[in-house]
Order: C-alpha cells, then sequence, then structure tokens
C-alpha cells in the first residue's frame, strides 16, 4: 500500500439534483433540471431526480454510511433554488435548515464538508425572467446567493467551491442542447461561460471582504480530460494543446492570469465576451486552490476538412472552433460510460495544471468510473471500479513523488444517482442503490477506499 501525506484529503463527492429527490418538498422552487427532464427525449427512459436517492429524507442514513466507510471529507453541492426558491429574494428558511441540519450531522461524524455553490441546477425563474447564464445580471445574483451561504454554513464550511465544471454548464447547455436548458448555439456557450467567471469572481470578493474571518478557502471545481497528442507532428502536438486549453484554459487561465487564452481569443474573435479592466482584476487571483474533476483521456490530432466536422460532436465541445479530431485506443478498457481508462493521463494533467499555473495546491474535487455491478452474499460486487481506483491512486501517488502538491482526492460519487441525460442506467457510486426500494448496499469499492484510508493512518 503506498502511503499518502498526513495531511492528505479523503473524501467522496455528490451533488443536489443527482441524489437529494424531494423537488417540490418544503418551499423548494424548480430548477431548469425539474423542467428540462420532463420534457420527453431529453433524458433516457424520462427519468427525472425527482426522487432519485431521497437524500434529503435518508442524509442521516447516508452520513452512517459515509462514516462506515471512513470518508473523512463530504463534498456535496447545495440546490440554489431549495435556498432561495425564485433564485432572488426570498430565502426558504426549511431549506436552509436541510443543509444547516445535514452540515451539523456530518461534524458529528468527524466527516469534513466540503459545499459546491452550484452544481448546474439553476433557479428555473433566473432561465425566465432573466435569461440564465447568458443574462446580463447573473453573477450579481449569484453572489448574492452565496451570501446567503456563507452567512449560515460558512462558520462551520471551511472548505467552498463556488461552480461545478463551468465548462459543462456553457458547452452541453448553451452549446449543444444535451443538458439543461437545452440550448444550441454556436456563440452563448462563450457567454455563458464568460457569466459564470465573473459569478464565481464576485462571490470570491463577498466571501474575502466580509467572511474572511470564518478561515476557510475557496476555489472553483473544473473538469477537463487529458488531450495526449496522437503522434509526435508539430500538428498534433499543437492540437493537443489547443484542445486544453479550450478546455481547462478557457476557466482556469481568467483566473490566474486575468484573461482567456490567446488562441482562444484568435479563433473566436467577437464571440469571446472582454473582460473590462476592473473585472479582470476581480477575477484574477479569485481562488486559493485548483479544483479538478478528471475521468479520461484522449487522443488529439489535427483537425482538417470532413474529419474537422465530424468531431464537432465530440466530447471536445465546440470543435468547428478548434480543429481537433479526438480518439481513444482501441486496447484501452472502457467504463459502462464508454470513457476510455488512462490513469497516466491523470497524471499528465496534473503536471500540466502545476507547470501553466504555477504550482498550485490540487484537489481532485471528483474522479471515478461506471461499471456494472452485482450482488454476491449481500455486498455489491464491482472489481471494474476497484482496478480504476487502484491506477488512478497510483498515478495520483506518482504525482505527489514528483512534487506536484495534490492535497487531496474524492471519489465521484457516493452513491449511485441520475446521471443527468443518462438517467439511472449508470452507476457511479461505492453505495449501491435498490431505485425499487431505495434500499442502500455498500459495494467491495467502498470496503476497497475504505481500506485505502485506513492504510494511510486516518
Amino acid at each position: 500500500m503506498k502511503k499518502f501525506p498526513e495531511d492528505f484529503v479523503w473524501g467522496a463527492s455528490t451533488s443536489a439534483y443527482q441524489i437529494e429527490g424531494a423537488y417540490n418538498a418544503d418551499g423548494k422552487g424548480p430548477s431548469i433540471w425539474d423542467v428540462f427532464t420532463s420534457i420527453p427525449g431529453k433524458t433516457n427512459n424520462g427519468e427525472t431526480g425527482q426522487v432519485s436517492g431521497s437524500h434529503y429524507h435518508k442524509f442521516k442514513e447516508d452520513v452512517a454510511l459515509m462514516k462506515e466507510i471512513g470518508i473523512k471529507a463530504y463534498r456535496f453541492s447545495i440546490s440554489w433554488s431549495r435556498v432561495m426558491p425564485t433564485g432572488k429574494g426570498e430565502v426558504n428558511k426549511k431549506g436552509i435548515q436541510f443543509y444547516s441540519n445535514l452540515i451539523d450531522e456530518l461534524l458529528d461524524a468527524g466527516i469534513t464538508p466540503w459545499g459546491t455553490l452550484f452544481h448546474w441546477d439553476l433557479p428555473l425563474a433566473l432561465q425566465l425572467e432573466n435569461d440564465g447564464w447568458i443574462g446580463a445580471d447573473i453573477s450579481d445574483y449569484f453572489a448574492a446567493y452565496a451570501d446567503v451561504c456563507f452567512e449560515h454554513f460558512g462558520g462551520r464550511v471551511k472548505n467552498w467551491i463556488t461552480l461545478n465544471e463551468p465548462w459543462v454548464a456553457a458547452i452541453l447547455g448553451y452549446g449543444l442542447g444535451h443538458f439543461a436548458p437545452g440550448r444550441t448555439s454556436n456563440s452563448e456557450p462563450y457567454l455563458a461561460g464568460h457569466n459564470q467567471i465573473l459569478a464565481h469572481a464576485r462571490a470570491v470578493d463577498v466571501y474575502r471582504k466580509k467572511y474572511a474571518h470564518q478561515g476557510g478557502q475557496i476555489g472553483m471545481a473544473n473538469n477537463c480530460d487529458w488531450r495526449e497528442p496522437l503522434t509526435d507532428s508539430p500538428q498534433d502536438k499543437a492540437a493537443a494543446q489547443r484542445a486544453l486549453e479550450f478546455f481547462l484554459g478557457w476557466f482556469a487561465d481568467p483566473v490566474y492570469f486575468g484573461d482567456y487564452p490567446a488562441v482562444m481569443r484568435e479563433r473566436l474573435g467577437e464571440r469571446l465576451p472582454e473582460f473590462t479592466p476592473e473585472e479582470k482584476e476581480l477575477v484574477k487571483g479569485s481562488v486559493d486552490y485548483f479544483g479538478l474533476n478528471h475521468y479520461t483521456t484522449m487522443y488529439a490530432a489535427e483537425a482538417t476538412g470532413a474529419a474537422s466536422k465530424q468531431a464537432a460532436e465530440s466530447n471536445a465541445g465546440l470543435t468547428e472552433d478548434q480543429d481537433v479530431e479526438l480518439s481513444v485506443d482501441e486496447n484501452w478498457k472502457r467504463t459502462t460510460m464508454n470513457w476510455a481508462v488512462a490513469p497516466w493521463g491523470c497524471r499528465k494533467m496534473l503536471e500540466w495544471i502545476d507547470e501553466r499555473y504555477g504550482h498550485p495546491e490540487i484537489y481532485l474535487t471528483e474522479n471515478g468510473s461506471s461499471w456494472d455491478d452485482w450482488k454476491v452474499n449481500g455486498k455489491v460486487a464491482d472489481p471494474g471500479r476497484i482496478d480504476f481506483y487502484r491506477s488512478y491512486l497510483e498515478e495520483c501517488h506518482k504525482a505527489i513523488g514528483q512534487g506536484i502538491k495534490l492535497k487531496g482526492y474524492f471519489a465521484w460519487s457516493l452513491m449511485d444517482n441520475f446521471e443527468w441525460a443518462l438517467g439511472y442506467s449508470k452507476r457511479f457510486g461505492l453505495i449501491h442503490i435498490d431505485y425499487q426500494t431505495l434500499e442502500r448496499t455498500l459495494k467491495d469499492s467502498a470496503y476497497w477506499y475504505a481500506e485505502v484510508i485506513r492504510q494511510n493512518g486516518v
């Protein structure tokens, strides 16, 4: 067993819409996902998050299972529309009470809470009345919501994440239309991304000016898959670098350097919004650590002609702006999401971040995989997930040995959940949920993860 630093954080992650259920309970307002999932054909089998894992009603049971596993940190998201039903104005006291009770339960169990302010479930009223993330006032509304959360929870929550994967909200929500609010455009994603960055920065500004006495840290969780050049040609190397800058640099460069990558400015022109001098000052330096959600790796090559058009529907995002063609090695193992298992890409991703952004402290705020699993003698066997975690943690250990300041690892996910447009067809959790009865059962991977934590002396 490889030993990690004594202060290394071992955790698990979830998000509100994926596990809470209770979609209209106790004064909660609707989110864009409540409506998006009601549209025929938008999700697998028309499935929704209306009940999901029923975490809203079973959080004490879930915290007890976390304690049994030995998890020391729990990253959860706060439902904006549960706290503020219309996203602005009135605060829902019962929503505040739910998260307050959850936080107290975690602390009583010796588990450190990590709060995420936004994990894609935008209040519906903000979408209908204020154009959502492309609206001019959205960053101010977000800052006001963040203020409410800091005020009520910040005395107990010392680790904050403003936005989870703003790339996904922008590209899949406003570009390709696969996620709520389901819009398609080749310009709106860049405006949605721009406004998310400003929202993040304004929330951080509120935290640092009003709540510094709480003694916490705050950052953003960006997602990025590693892009390995398909060949050693200068063209493919440039394509891989370009893909990373359009993917991760889009959101990380502004908060570290004050502006977007030059390649995005060159290729997008007027479609990429400008920061004012005051906004640049606000955005730059607005993270205390680097949060990374990482899952897979793909090869990147220069795309031209027909290949460029085919790449436009790949998970590179709007690849017509990048001229990047993605592929995977046919010999790589695939998860049930068809994502390639390539643990060495995780280490290379950490190396790239370390070098580009001046050796920041990094937390892997999500890493995990979806596999079919089955019950054996009352337990859930899932050897594929154990192999995945083992191989990726080995690469994390190597990265730490190279001097990279990797400070923590959060398994995705704590429990099987509503996997957005894919519904309940994919299983990521350490905890198996039988959705007929909402019975919970620990998986083999949960016992394995518990042993890793135990042997690291936590």
